[in-house]
């Protein structure tokens, strides 16, 4: 895998060497006006959320985007069809947001930067960054430590050839990379477009997301910290928070308190009724706390208890990681809530304590 020592002049060779016609035309109503300053991008998705929202916003100076997709042919044409419809030219970015290090909200920072021929400011938390340079510029050890993890929650070797062979694919999907990212940290306050942002910071579905405020408007860009009609993943993977669902529930109940009149998440519809949908997301970890306790009665591997909750027969093996990763950090709230015990044997066992 290429790193961030890669150098920008190359990847901008890389960026302006694909001929136009070589790009797959984008789907339609990729392009949706939210504020009169606020745009809404949808980019495809190889997997089963098929869609990423990204987002510009126009200032005086230029645009900022917060977010930017996985790095495919597809997503490249999405780009440059908005880029034309609103004549945003190079050098017309000013600033790029990364909320968190998943692929398809980091996947293009590079490729934008690139095509934007110049040094973009592009802006992530201190732990963020951290997970992009293990995860995506340098592989520190994260897929020896994922097959690891995997093997103690009692995944075969078939299964876990195939979740790392998937892995492997992603990662070439967030190249070229950007030629250096800035530590923004919660409490901060960012200018993107015509607004000033207070920088929240969102724990959970990743170690450190980044979600933006405009207390004025009552908005926020919520990324996949909260999220419509679906439920944030929140898993144990390497180099996560050792609790994720902890930090998670405990900063939805932080954020109750927040003004929001409008949410623009990373995935799915725009929510308007915060405060109830966090109660929803509440209410559903209650209960598929109880799921994960009831499926472990007579004691059983996290595998085990993960196809247990959920319908195995209609995931993709991408799709049973993150399933694997969210029973794991179910069981580990359950553990240190004293209802789940774990042996730890070559591979765990969970038993109601």
């Amino acid at each position: 895998m290429s790193g961030i020592g890669t150098g920008f002049a190359v990847q901008l060779a890389a960026v302006t060497n694909r001929s136009s016609q070589e790009q797959p035309m984008p789907p339609p109503e990729t392009l949706t006006q939210i504020r009169e300053d606020i745009y809404q991008v949808k980019l495809p998705l190889p997997f089963a959320l098929r869609i990423v929202n990204c987002y510009l916003l126009r200032g005086a100076a230029g645009w900022s985007i917060v977010d930017t997709g996985l790095h495919t042919d597809k997503g490249e044409a999405c780009w440059r069809t908005i880029f034309a419809e609103l004549a945003i030219k190079p050098g017309d970015i000013e600033k790029i947001v990364v909320t968190h290090h998943h692929p398809d909200h980091y996947g293009m920072a590079g490729w934008l930067s690139a095509w934007n021929q110049t040094v973009t400011p592009i802006y992530t938390s201190a732990r963020e960054h951290d997970m992009i340079a293990q995860v995506w510029w340098r592989d520190e050890g994260i897929s020896t430590d994922f097959a690891a993890l995997m093997h103690s929650a009692g995944v075969g070797e078939t299964m876990l050839d195939a979740m790392l062979r998937i892995g492997a694919e992603i990662r070439e999907e967030t190249a070229p990379h950007p030629p250096e990212i800035a530590v923004i940290s919660a409490g901060e306050r960012l200018r993107l477009g015509t607004r000033d942002f207070k920088i929240i910071n969102g724990p959970g579905h990743s170690v450190a997301q980044v979600l933006l405020h405009d207390d004025a408007d009552r908005l926020i860009f919520c990324a996949d910290h909260v999220l419509a009609k679906i439920t944030p993943n929140v898993g144990i993977w390497p180099g996560s928070d050792p609790s994720p669902l902890h930090s998670f529930l405990d900063s939805l109940q932080a954020l109750l308190a927040l003004e929001v009149n409008m949410a623009l998440p990373g995935h799915r519809s725009i929510i308007e009724d915060w405060q109830g949908r966090i109660t929803e997301l509440q209410a559903h970890h209650d209960t598929r706390l109880a799921q994960m306790y009831d499926a472990a009665h007579d004691g059983a591997t996290a595998f085990q208890i993960a196809q247990t909750v959920f319908d195995f027969e209609q995931f993709t093996a991408h799709e049973m990681r993150f399933a694997v990763a969210e029973t794991l950090a179910h069981l580990e709230y359950l553990r240190q809530r004293g209802d789940i015990a774990r042996e730890d044997g070559d591979v765990w066992m969970f038993r109601p304590a």
